[in-house]
C-alpha cells in the first residue's frame, strides 16, 4: 500500500509511510482497505445514507489481536479513529473523515451455552444473529426492535425493545466484556474485574475502548409470543393515545406496547384505500403464556374501531424483524428523541400536531413503552441514565432526496423543541444524531461526573472521541 495522508486526533493531517502500513498489515489477520481499493465504497457503506464520511483507512478486524494492533496504530500515530460494529447508528459515528475506522463487522460469532444460559457474542453480530442462535434453545436476550442493528452499539448505549420490561435492558443482562482500551491492551471487565470500567460501558457508549466480546446472561422465553399490530385511523389518535396510556398503567412486565404514527405503507393486511393515509398503530408484544397474553392485551385491542388487528402467536425472532422493511439501509435519516415520565395531554397535543405536518411518506413518530424491570434498577447501578422514563419518543425523519434535508430535519427539530417542556431531560444516546454533542452531559445527568473521571483513567487523550463523547475530567487531566 502507498503512503497515506490521514487525519489526526486534532483534525490536522499526517503522512503515514508505506513501511508503517505494511508492518501493520503483516501482523493483521483481517484486511486493510483504502480509498484506492475496489471494495472501498462497499466497505464504508453504513445504514444512514445521510452520512458521507470517508475514512482514510479501514481496518477490517478478524479477532481481538487485530483490534489491539489497530488501536495501537491509531494511538501511536495520533490518528482520528472511529469504531464500526453493525454500522446502524443514526449519528454515523461508525465512520470518520480521513482517519482510521476500526471495522468489527467481520467478527460475527454467537456462541450459546444452553447449560449456563449464557452467550458469547462478537461485536460485529447483528440482532438477527443473536435472535436465531438463542431462539434455538428457547432463550432470549432483550435487545432492540430492528434485527439489522448491531449488538455492540446497541449494548453500549443501553439497549431496549420488546423484552425490556420483562428482562431489563440489554446492559442489565451483560455479565462481562473483553475490551481493548486506549493503551492497546485487552482486559476483562465485569462486576468483579475492573468494576468501574464495567459500570461505565453499560450505557457510556464507545467512550472507553473497543469491545471484542460480550458475555450475556440469557432468559428463558417460549419461541412463540403474542405479538402484532392494531392499526387505527389517525383521526382517532387523540382518544387512542389517552386510552393507551391508561391501559398501560396496570400492564404486567410481560406486555410492551409501542405507538407508531405515520402514513400507512402498503401492508398486505390493510385495505388498499388506507395506503398512504395517516394512521396510528399499536405495536404490541406479550412475552409469556399466549392465553395470558390474550387477556393482557384485550383492553388495548378493544380501544376504538381499528382498521386492522393482526395480533397473534408468532415466533419471537420473526417479530423482531417486523419493522425491518421500514428501516432498511439506503435512506437519509435524522432522529430526535425525548424521555417522558408520563404521556401528558399537552405532550399528546404536540405529537398529533407534528403528525399532521409530516414532511414525507416515510417520516414517523415512535413512542416506546419502557419501565418494568428496567425501571426498578437504581439510577447509579449503571451509566445508563433513563431508569425513570416510562415512554421514549423517537422522532424519525426518513427520506430519499437530498433536496428534502431541510424540511425533514427542520420538522424533527421543531417537534423536539415543542416537546421539551413535557420531557424529563435525559436521552438515549443511541437515538442522538451527530449534532447533539452539547446534549451529552445533560443526557447522563448525575452519572456524568463519574463517567468523565473513568474516561480520564482509561482514555486520558480521548482517543475514542468519534461518539457521543464524554470528555476526560478536565481538572485531573490538566494536572
Amino acid at each position: 500500500m502507498d503512503n497515506l495522508n490521514l487525519t489526526t486526533l486534532e483534525r490536522g493531517r499526517t503522512s503515514i509511510d508505506s513501511a508503517a502500513i505494511d508492518a501493520l498489515a503483516a501482523g493483521f489477520r483481517g484486511s486493510l482497505v483504502s480509498n484506492s481499493d475496489a471494495n472501498y465504497e462497499e466497505t464504508r457503506a453504513i445504514w444512514n445514507a445521510m452520512v458521507e464520511r470517508k475514512p482514510g483507512l479501514i481496518l477490517r478486524c478478524a479477532g481481538a489481536a487485530d483490534v489491539m494492533n489497530a488501536v495501537r496504530f491509531a494511538r501511536d500515530n495520533k490518528l482520528l479513529v472511529s469504531v464500526r460494529g453493525g454500522g446502524h447508528g443514526i449519528a454515523g459515528n461508525a465512520l470518520c473523515d480521513g482517519g482510521v475506522t476500526i471495522d468489527l463487522s467481520p467478527m460475527k460469532s454467537v456462541r450459546v451455552d444452553p447449560e449456563t444460559k449464557r452467550a458469547r457474542v462478537e461485536p460485529g453480530a447483528l440482532l438477527s444473529d443473536v435472535d436465531k442462535e438463542t431462539a434455538a434453545f428457547g432463550l432470549a436476550l432483550p435487545t432492540g426492535i430492528n434485527s439489522t442493528t448491531g449488538i455492540a452499539g446497541l449494548t453500549l448505549g443501553g439497549g431496549f425493545g420488546w423484552l425490556t420490561r420483562k428482562f431489563g435492558l440489554t446492559i442489565d443482562n451483560l455479565l462481562s466484556v473483553d475490551i481493548v482500551t486506549a493503551d492497546g491492551e485487552l482486559v476483562k471487565a465485569s462486576e468483579k474485574e475492573k468494576p468501574d470500567l464495567f459500570w461505565a460501558i453499560r450505557g457510556g457508549g464507545g467512550n472507553f475502548g473497543v469491545v471484542t466480546s460480550f458475555e450475556f446472561q440469557l432468559n428463558e422465553l417460549n419461541p412463540q409470543v403474542l405479538a402484532g399490530l392494531v392499526v387505527h385511523p389517525f383521526d382517532n389518535a387523540e382518544a387512542l393515545l389517552k386510552e393507551y396510556r391508561q391501559a398501560l398503567e396496570a400492564a404486567p412486565d410481560e406486555l410492551t406496547c409501542w405507538v407508531v404514527m405515520r402514513e400507512a405503507p402498503p401492508l398486505p393486511f390493510l385495505p388498499a384505500e388506507w395506503h398512504g393515509k395517516k394512521v396510528a398503530v399499536l405495536a404490541m408484544c406479550y412475552a409469556g403464556d399466549i392465553a395470558a397474553g390474550e387477556k393482557a392485551t384485550a383492553r388495548l385491542r378493544g380501544i376504538g374501531k381499528p382498521i386492522a388487528d393482526v395480533v397473534g402467536p408468532a415466533p419471537f425472532a420473526a417479530w423482531q424483524q417486523a419493522f425491518d422493511p421500514l428501516l432498511a439501509p439506503g435512506a437519509r435519516n435524522y432522529w430526535k428523541s425525548q424521555d417522558f415520565a408520563a404521556l401528558s395531554d399537552q405532550a399528546i397535543d404536540v405529537l398529533l400536531g407534528a403528525v399532521r405536518k409530516l414532511p414525507g411518506p416515510e417520516c414517523e413518530i415512535f413512542i416506546g413503552h419502557v419501565g418494568g424491570k428496567a425501571g426498578r434498577i437504581p439510577l447509579d447501578a449503571t451509566a445508563f441514565p433513563q431508569r425513570s422514563s416510562h415512554f421514549v419518543m423517537n422522532v424519525h425523519a426518513r427520506w430519499r432526496e437530498k433536496a428534502m434535508d431541510s424540511a425533514c430535519v427542520g420538522w424533527a427539530r421543531e417537534l423536539f423543541q415543542a416537546t421539551k417542556p413535557h420531557a424529563i431531560g435525559t436521552a438515549y444516546i443511541n437515538f442522538m444524531p451527530d449534532d447533539e454533542t452539547d446534549r451529552v452531559e445533560a443526557a447522563y445527568g448525575a452519572n456524568y461526573p463519574r463517567l468523565a473521571e473513568i474516561k480520564r483513567r482509561y482514555d486520558p487523550q480521548n482517543l475514542f472521541r468519534v461518539n457521543q463523547n464524554v470528555a476526560p475530567s478536565a481538572a485531573v487531566r490538566a494536572a
